[in-house]
């Protein structure tokens, strides 16, 4: 059955948006995806909110690709979902030793009870089951009031490292690179909070606020929480181009003008993040070649520099022309997990991953995203994010930097603490401050 949208006209866009996540957030299941007005090509949707499951498949690393093939075969509906890290144990025969404290599923597809598109000036509902009208009535009826944030500044961070520790451990990876077991490795650290009992959504407001970034989402299973503030794009397919987006290299910004091009241009020109970042273009290009015809691939920008908030990143494009006899769940399957998270070569990093992080990732380094009805798709990296088991009242954000020969760990540490900047900041909100 085809889901039909019915559109509205609206006169203000930054209070349907948040009345839209207010609403959003009765569902035992929801995400809401928002670009933040950033310009980014491709662009496809400002914002896009899909609640409430119709249908919906779980699956842990095993035979998680094939069951969504089977359940994509079977809805040709708008599909919303994620795919966790761990599934590279299914892709690759791997394994993870490392505890996971926030437990989603290595893998979540849900077909939707309502889908909502949200633009400047309108916004499109459509649902099988309830009527638009209704939903829309109930969406402006939802009051903006704030929600206070149960966290105080007395919230303890903590890390699964100490800087000595960190730093020592980039020392013994950059022993695996001098022995030529790879030359690039994504290595992450977590930081993390416990007894801690938050309101998701009010925090998630206070960091997209903080660092609006173009693939942020708000994504919530039952009391699992992903509030997502990611500047990546892994991959997205339109029609039978295939597009991927990774983002190797970073400098920070700096509040004086001169300062702030000064670093911008640094980055630009600077021989270890170009370094890093071809390494993955190559990868990405190895990957797209697997599924993409023959001669296809190639990189439509590099060393793209980009501002964000809180930093600079260098992004790199690369497209290709999916081979017909491919299925999209083999586009992502075997281009996962995406190479700015792993380094290369990926199989063997992913084994020094597991080896020398003491978290097992989940969903952080993993995707966000949906599928179209036409099975076109688009989907994050999971970066820049904070996890939250409710239950559990355990919190959780992890960040990374790619390790190569040239590697400074100092410098390496400091990006990891630049990277979890806007998040930190959020989390030492005083009680009694307001969305």
């Amino acid at each position: 059955m085809t889901r039909s949208f019915t559109s509205y006209p609206i006169t203000d866009f930054n209070r349907i948006k948040q009345q839209m996540l207010n609403w959003a957030d009765q569902f035992n299941i929801c995400c809401f995806l928002d670009n933040h007005n950033y310009n980014i090509s491709p662009h496809t949707y400002e914002c896009i909110l899909a609640v409430g499951a119709d249908h919906l498949l779980e699956a842990s690393a095993a035979d998680a690709f094939q069951q969504l093939k089977n359940f994509s075969d079977q809805h040709t509906d708008w599909l919303f979902g994620h795919f966790g890290y761990d599934l590279k144990n299914e892709i690759e025969k791997l394994h993870s030793k490392n505890p996971d404290r926030i437990k989603f599923n290595d893998l979540l597809f849900f077909v939707p009870s309502v889908v909502i598109r949200l633009e400047k000036d309108k916004i499109a509902i459509g649902s099988h089951s309830m009527n638009s009208d209704s939903i829309f009535r109930n969406i402006q009826e939802i009051p903006i009031a704030s929600r206070r944030e149960s966290l105080s500044r007395s919230i303890q961070i903590q890390s699964k490292f100490t800087k000595q520790e960190y730093l020592d451990t980039i020392e013994k990876l950059k022993e695996h690179i001098h022995r030529g077991d790879c030359y690039e490795i994504n290595f992450c650290q977590e930081f993390f909070a416990e007894n801690v009992s938050i309101d998701p959504l009010t925090v998630y407001s206070h960091l997209v606020n903080l660092s609006p970034n173009p693939f942020s989402g708000y994504y919530k299973w039952n009391d699992r929480y992903l509030l997502c503030a990611s500047p990546e794009r892994y991959l997205k397919k339109t029609g039978r181009q295939l597009l991927s987006q990774p983002i190797k290299g970073t400098s920070e910004r700096d509040e004086d003008v001169k300062a702030d091009e000064l670093n911008r241009t640094a980055l630009s020109e600077s021989v270890k993040e170009r370094t890093e970042n071809v390494m993955i273009v190559d990868l990405v290009r190895n990957d797209l070649s697997r599924v993409c015809k023959e001669g296809s691939v190639g990189v439509s920008e590099l060393f793209g520099i980009y501002a964000f908030p809180q930093v600079y990143q260098m992004i790199s494009t690369i497209t290709g022309e999916m081979d017909e006899s491919i299925h999209w769940v083999d586009a992502v399957r075997n281009t996962f997990p995406m190479g700015s998270m792993t380094g290369a070569p990926k199989k063997r990093v992913m084994q020094l991953i597991d080896e020398y992080e003491r978290t097992r990732r989940g969903i952080f380094s993993g995707a966000l995203g949906y599928i179209t009805p036409e099975k076109d798709f688009d989907f994050n990296v999971v970066i820049r994010s904070i996890m939250y088991n409710r239950p559990a009242q355990y919190l959780s954000f992890q960040a990374g930097s790619a390790i190569t020969y040239y590697s400074n760990p100092q410098v390496e540490y400091d990006e990891c603490l630049l990277k979890v900047e806007a998040i930190k900041k959020v989390l030492t909100r005083s009680e009694g401050q307001h969305a």
